[in-house]
């Protein structure tokens, strides 16, 4: 599923509440603004029954250009890592 997808989604199971496409268009972004922020500021964003969000550190390693085979080294990062909630992999 795609963003517009999702918006197809919601604004089809709340056609008629009188909201428009565009006003769930901006609730969407406005909700994964948030959840970025949150993931930003404290490191991580939980959503029962969905799953959490965490920050993970990557440690530097080395590693090979596959054209090549030259070996180079790659920088430490940090990565947004997901867990599924139990509940979430059970209904799949």
């Amino acid at each position: 599923m795609n963003k517009k997808e999702l918006l197809e989604a919601i604004t089809k199971n709340h056609a008629g509440d009188g909201i428009s496409k565009k006003a769930v268009a901006g609730i969407i972004d406005d909700t994964f603004a948030a959840i970025a922020k949150g993931i930003k500021k404290a490191g991580r964003f939980s959503f029962p029954g969905f799953g959490t969000f965490t920050v993970k550190n990557r440690a530097a390693r080395k590693g090979r250009n596959p054209q090549t085979g030259e070996t180079i080294k790659i920088k430490a990062s940090r990565a947004v890592k997901f867990k599924a909630a139990p509940a979430l992999k059970k209904g799949l």
